[in-house]
């Protein structure tokens, strides 16, 4: 990703800033489609071909309201040791956003943007 995209991706996030970490935890848990939460959605069907990391994670959260709130949750809670797929991102993508997101508003004194 580009360091335009990320730093734009990084300032709509900031939206969230102020919301408590245990309020964005409710919020995914609750309203996020992850094939994870409750056994209620399935992972999208393997397509016989290996999708690229960014593409995969796109897939997978395909549709789900909540992706803005997911990734402002991981980026605090994983921060730069981030893995798997949140918010949409792949973790390469998410550990470059990372260091945009810590440089936002008030995160920029924090240790890992906890709230």
């Amino acid at each position: 990703m580009t360091d335009l995209l990320l730093i734009e991706l990084a300032w709509q996030l900031d939206r969230l800033r102020w919301v408590l970490t245990p309020t964005l935890d409710r919020i995914v848990r609750r309203d996020g489609l992850c094939f994870w939460r409750s056994g209620e959605a399935e992972p999208p069907e393997p397509s016989g071909k290996e999708l690229p990391d960014r593409e995969l994670a796109s897939a997978f959260c395909a549709g789900c309201p909540v992706l803005d709130e997911c990734l402002e949750l991981e980026l605090r809670c994983g921060g730069e040791q981030t893995l798997g797929i949140w918010g949409g991102m792949c973790e390469d993508d998410r550990r470059e956003l990372h260091r945009f997101w810590l440089q936002r508003g008030d995160r920029a004194g924090r240790r890992g943007g906890e709230a």
